[in-house]
């Protein structure tokens, strides 16, 4: 949806990810993007970039929308305290297009708009944290958390401001076409290879820049054997270098230990998991590399300061899903 005053990257975000999905799949998949407003009259965005439709509500509302996409946008007073703009005839077309829509996604602000129109009431939802207590004062009939970059409550999706279009938009692509799809577009746009609805300092990048080939294969035998020992022996080996050099490697490219880094990317792993399964903390242990569920904790407390019965409550991809009853309590 398209609108004057309407965050640009919220408009031209979602397009790119999408688009970029055509270098992955067969031909015959991805998406149709379609750019509507109310005329088809170039619309200003907020950096002063126009825009223009495709077509107009109107027109789209004739027809069938997979998913309807909702930026945001807002107004900056003399004090610099941003608010949330909410147009009562855009509120009606989000109402109309999102009947007609098989799911609803905000982006940044964007929530305002799905709020207004009724779409969020009883469900959980974020926005940009620059508005989210607006967002609560409002409407207090809507959970607010303004803590996840995303939060998908049924078929209704919300995402933080502003570059978490794109985590957004991945967490789309993920639904419909696999985690694996997902990961190499992500890799494309050279983001993180997974940034689920967690904040963003729970984000461990499991790839991140080197300058060398023996670390790039080093990074990928690590993520494809996260149940093997993984010691500083067994990597020293698999890189045919000496364990001090091996040490060496990891601090001068990466920054931390071969141990730290391997933890990390099991934490990754586990995170994944505990978002996006119902598996049982002994089987999420086993199958990331920790062996035991204490260890398990233990790495959840070091990296990231909770627990991961705490994060999978906070963070799970499927609001209003329960948690299984037989989940280990941490």
């Amino acid at each position: 949806m398209l609108f004057d005053g309407v965050d640009l990257l919220d408009v031209t975000g979602p397009p790119e990810v999408f688009s970029l999905l055509r270098r992955e799949v067969d031909d015959a998949a991805g998406y149709e993007v379609v750019l509507a407003a109310a005329t088809r009259e170039p619309v200003a965005t907020s950096a002063g970039v126009r825009v223009l439709p495709d077509a107009t509500f109107g027109e789209v509302a004739a027809r069938r929308i997979d998913t309807l996409l909702v930026p945001g946008a807002v107004e900056v007073d003399e004090q610099r305290r941003v608010r949330a703009l909410v147009d009562p005839a855009l509120v009606e077309w989000v109402g109309t297009l999102a009947g007609r829509s098989r799911r609803v996604a905000s982006v940044c602000v964007g929530a305002h708009l799905l709020a207004a129109a009724g779409l969020l009431d009883g469900r959980r939802a974020t926005t940009h944290w620059s508005t989210a207590r607006q967002l609560a004062d409002d409407h207090p009939e809507v959970e607010v958390d303004a803590d996840p970059i995303f939060i998908k409550d049924r078929d209704v999706w919300t995402g933080a401001g502003i570059s978490a279009c794109l985590d957004l938009s991945l967490a789309l692509v993920a639904d419909d076409f696999g985690e694996d799809v997902a990961l190499r577009v992500a890799r494309q746009l050279v983001m993180y290879l997974k940034r689920p609805s967690g904040q963003s300092q729970f984000s461990v990048p499991l790839e991140p820049v080197s300058t060398t080939r023996r670390v790039d294969d080093l990074r990928r035998h690590i993520a494809r054997h996260l149940t093997a020992p993984l010691t500083v022996p067994d990597l020293a080996r698999e890189a045919r270098v000496s364990e001090r050099q091996l040490t060496r490697i990891f601090k001068d490219e990466l920054g931390t230990t071969p141990a730290a880094y391997v933890e990390s990317a099991r934490v990754e792993a586990a995170r994944n998991r505990l978002e996006t399964t119902d598996d049982v903390l002994e089987r999420v242990a086993a199958g990331c590399g920790f062996g035991t569920v204490d260890t398990l904790i233990r790495a959840f407390r070091r990296q990231l300061d909770t627990t991961p019965t705490e994060y999978r409550n906070r963070f799970r991809h499927s609001a209003g899903r329960p948690v299984p009853q037989d989940v280990r309590p941490a």
